[in-house]
């Protein structure tokens, strides 16, 4: 409820002419107020208070800012993101702010959010090259559609804007073939990074990568295993729900292939694969090994991902293990997305079988 008032001090010395305000309770159960001058205005705003109190779409004066909202998202929900999560929130909301600038919680629009897509996809990859990839806008409009729902769940806005996503052209998947993995297993000397360790920054690689391709892990997941989790005898590692997507803990078995190179991994760090510096460098130290290797996938990407890694391990095992095991060691929270894994793989070790072949060159047709 909202009521009209006037200052009996402002009263005594003005008369008729003092202003009128208005004052109400804020849902936080703050008492507000605010000078509006005269009456048939201060009757219109209480008016409207008391609408946005009753419809639950009050927006307090401490509510408006982005400064304000983005210290509590970071506070609450960044610091608990993965590293890999983080670090694209954070870029996003730099891109967010240097493009649209925004001060007040209401200059998040649909309008804005269509200002960003329309900047963000002309600006160049790097100084003089490409644009900036339909793929790369849509992941940062995902981050920031995360930010503006949260926002609005916690009282910063009081409508959620409409994000529209660029519409993606179709194209090949990418993994590691084996062959590419073993060169570039062959060239994890050139490694720089992490140095300092117990054992060579090469065994730190190999294990890295042999762990990515033979498990499926997400490298997320792989930096934060803790040694504590792991069973090399029993050949077994825990995935915490902390540290995957998932969401949940699991008992996963490790080839012994993989365990093998954890043996060669001993340390007094709490992980087994420490890493202090940015999830950047470890993307850079891995394109640089596979320049090294000579390597490049057969789609247009320039380098192999860490994901290509993990779309490798389903794409050939696949047709090796039932959905179940391979939703289970993916650590897939859905079994849909498992799905798109499998009929990837089977949509590229099979495109060939059955096929005729014409006779050409003297050859009979099969």
């Amino acid at each position: 409820m909202a009521w009209l008032f006037q200052d009996h001090r402002q009263k005594e010395k003005l008369g008729d002419k003092c202003p009128w305000s208005v004052g109400w309770i804020d849902p936080e159960g703050k008492r507000k107020s605010k000078r509006l001058g005269s009456k048939s205005r201060a009757e219109k705003y209480a008016r409207k208070v008391e609408g946005q109190l009753a419809a639950g779409t009050y927006e307090g004066e401490n509510r408006k800012n982005w400064a304000d909202f983005l210290r509590e998202y970071r506070a609450k929900v960044v610091e608990n993101m993965e590293p890999g999560t983080r670090e694209a929130t954070e870029y996003a909301i730099k891109h967010f702010e240097r493009m649209i600038r925004p001060v007040k919680m209401k200059a998040l629009t649909s309008r804005a959010l269509a200002d960003y897509t329309a900047i963000r996809r002309r600006e160049p990859r790097h100084k003089g090259g490409p644009p900036v990839s339909v793929a790369t806008v849509n992941k940062e409009l995902r981050h920031l559609r995360a930010i503006i729902r949260k926002a609005f769940r916690w009282g910063y806005l009081t409508k959620l804007p409409e994000i529209e996503f660029l519409k993606e052209p179709g194209k090949l998947p990418t993994y590691v073939v084996p062959e590419h993995f073993d060169a570039i297993y062959k060239a994890c000397g050139v490694a720089r990074v992490p140095d300092n360790l117990p054992y060579s920054t090469r065994e730190w690689w190999e294990g890295l990568l042999t762990m990515a391709y033979m498990t499926g892990w997400r490298i997320g997941s792989i930096l934060a295993l803790r040694r504590e989790d792991v069973d090399l005898e029993a050949g077994t590692a825990i995935s915490r729900a902390t540290d995957n997507k998932g969401k949940r803990d699991q008992l996963i078995p490790l080839h012994p292939v993989v365990a093998d190179h954890l043996r060669k991994l001993p340390s007094f760090s709490p992980t087994w694969f420490p890493w202090s510096y940015s999830m950047s460098l470890l993307r850079e130290v891995f394109k640089e090994i596979q320049e090294a290797a000579k390597v490049k996938p057969v789609t247009l990407k320039r380098h192999y991902t860490f994901h290509d890694l993990r779309r490798g391990f389903a794409s050939l095992n696949a047709d090796r293990m039932t959905p179940d095991a391979l939703q289970t060691l993916m650590q897939h929270k859905s079994y849909i997305t498992t799905q798109r894994y499998i009929e990837i793989g089977r949509q590229l070790n099979h495109a060939v079988e059955g096929l005729y072949v014409p006779a050409c060159g003297g050859s009979e047709a099969v």
